[in-house]
């Protein structure tokens, strides 16, 4: 009955005013931990953290890393600084962060998978995502298939989507192309390819999120190349605008605004109702658009 009562009050904010100082008189609020604010795959995260939020009475602080492992250890301690009811963090690499070796309040991990000094998360299956999203091009005739990505070091969702491509080559007996590592945070969008594609001649293209598909495609169709015609190029996320590209964007779509909510329910429970730490997997989803051409129906 205690943790139904704590639940109800957390659901619609209550605080009792009785025998509080001025400083627990102030709005509760949670700290948030992105890469990117302009990305729209946080933003979409943001919202469902916001919204969430706003229904448990919550403030929301949002800090950014900008895919810097030695940034977060400072936008987590401004964080700290406004003593937060708990965080929802997205790290660049669960296993090897500054961050998570800390003394924490509580703590959600969003889009990276649970560790074991970090066992609360919710994200997707990345390295199942990267498989689905390489058969699909296997599938399709497609042999000579490069993985785009930026930096491992600052995305453990990338390495992970590219695990899964070498599993699904590996499986399918076709050699696994090495990894091409860009920058993602200074300049994406001017991304040169040109010693790319003519070094490895890929057919398709695998881009490790699709505001870097986008790029990509920018990039291939600068070189003189067309998508698909020349090359395939896909991506990960499911973010909007790729609905609005000629043609549209073949991806694996994340419910990025489903698991902000979750991640902000699941911060909730542990903080109000010493609810155990635990991790929650989402689905994911492969959409066929029309950025990648299917050979095999040619032949």
């Amino acid at each position: 009955m205690v943790r139904k009562v704590r639940r109800a009050a957390a659901e619609v904010g209550y605080r009792s005013a009785a025998g509080t100082s001025g400083l627990s008189k102030r709005r509760p609020v949670i700290g948030v931990l992105v890469p990117s604010i302009t990305n729209p795959v946080f933003a979409a995260s943001l919202n469902g953290i916001q919204n969430r939020m706003l229904i448990a009475g919550h403030g929301v602080l949002i800090a950014q890393s900008d895919y810097d492992p030695a940034r977060e250890v400072d936008a987590v301690a401004s964080l700290l600084n406004q003593q937060p009811t708990g965080l929802i963090l997205t790290v660049c690499d669960a296993q090897n962060s500054k961050v998570l070796s800390q003394d924490l309040p509580p703590a959600v991990l969003l889009g990276n998978p649970a560790t074991q000094r970090s066992p609360a998360a919710v994200c997707a299956d990345n390295r199942q995502a990267g498989r689905d999203i390489t058969e699909h091009l296997l599938a399709c005739g497609h042999r000579r298939i490069l993985f785009v990505s930026g930096y491992f070091t600052a995305s453990d969702r990338a390495r992970l989507r590219y695990a899964g491509y070498r599993d699904a080559m590996e499986v399918a007996q076709v050699a696994a192309l090495e990894a091409v590592q860009v920058p993602f945070v200074d300049e994406f969008e001017t991304l040169d390819l040109s010693a790319t594609l003519s070094h490895f001649v890929p057919s398709a293209i695998i881009a490790s999120n699709d505001l870097l598909a986008l790029c990509v495609i920018a990039a291939v169709r600068r070189h003189g190349l067309s998508v698909p015609n020349d090359i395939s190029v896909s991506g990960f996320d499911g973010i909007a605008i790729g609905l609005l590209t000629e043609p549209v964007l073949t991806t694996v779509e994340m419910p990025d605004a489903t698991m902000g909510t979750a991640a902000a329910s699941l911060l909730l429970d542990m903080a109000e109702n010493a609810a155990v730490p635990r991790q929650l997997q989402v689905a994911h989803r492969l959409r066929q658009g029309g950025t990648v051409r299917n050979i095999t129906q040619e032949q």
